[in-house]
Parts: C-alpha cells; sequence; structure tokens
C-alpha cells in the first residue's frame, strides 16, 4: 500500500469496516488495517457520493441508524474526500461502459471519479473491476 498516495475507495470496504463482513471474517480485519495504515501512512483517500447513497440504503431499510453515524464519523475522522459527480464524471463514465461493455453505470462512475481525482488505485470488491487499466483496481480480499 506504500506505493500509493491517492485511493479512491468504493463501497464495500466501508461496509466491511463498519459492519464486519459475516461470510468472510478477514475482510472485515483486512479494511480496518487498510484504513488504519493509509491514516498512518498520509494516503489521501477518496469516495463519490455514489458511495454515500450505496452505503446508506441498508441502514436506512432496516432502521439501523448506528452504521450512518459510524460511516459518517469515519468519513470525518479520515478526512475522506467525498466527490460529487458532474459532468466530467460522467463523461468519462460513458466512454468506460462504451469500452467495458458489461460495467454497471455506477461502477462506470466510480470508476470515472477515481480517473479524474487522479488516483493510483482503486479498492473495491469487485472482481469484474480488475480487468480496467486506467486506475490499478485490486479487493479487500487481496489486500496484505
Amino acid at each position: 500500500m506504500t506505493d500509493y498516495k491517492k485511493v479512491f475507495i468504493d463501497t464495500a470496504p466501508f461496509i466491511y469496516y463498519i459492519e464486519g463482513s459475516v461470510g468472510n471474517p478477514d475482510y472485515a480485519d483486512k479494511a480496518k488495517d487498510f484504513f488504519k495504515s493509509s491514516y498512518k501512512g498520509d494516503i489521501r483517500m477518496i469516495t463519490s457520493v455514489i458511495t454515500v447513497e450505496e452505503y446508506k440504503v441498508f441502514p436506512y431499510r432496516t432502521g439501523q441508524h448506528e452504521y450512518i453515524v459510524s460511516f459518517e464519523r469515519l468519513m470525518n475522522v479520515l478526512d475522506i474526500n467525498i466527490v460529487s459527480i458532474d459532468k466530467t464524471i460522467a463523461d468519462k463514465a460513458a466512454q468506460i461502459r462504451a469500452e467495458y461493455r458489461y460495467f454497471k453505470a455506477m461502477d462506470a462512475l466510480q470508476l470515472a471519479t477515481a480517473c479524474i481525482t487522479g488516483c493510483d488505485l482503486f479498492l473495491t470488491n469487485d472482481k469484474q473491476l480488475r480487468q480496467f487499466r486506467e486506475v490499478k483496481c485490486i479487493t479487500v480480499e487481496e489486500l496484505e
């Protein structure tokens, strides 16, 4: 991780950090280690408003508002930059979807945000996104 200075964080790592991972408890530990080492290592962390929307659906649906509070606190404490989607990002996402036909619109917008903001790593848990070539994509499972 020390080779990276700016990391885009997709939704899954936040879920693992805040809510844990029933299916694979190692994911929760890896996410926690990632956030801790990134903060201590002065790595700039970026995400988008899409992550905010995606993350909050489950807590709102289930009434577990403590997860929303934890999410907001994490964003503030770690000074994670939340980027809004604009026309430049939308145009880049369209280019990505044109090239990677099976990428979903939300994933393309996330990847486009990473590209436009100059991230050198994209942390996700969607293995399909590892084929993206403009920014190195890794899954939580691949974290050391």
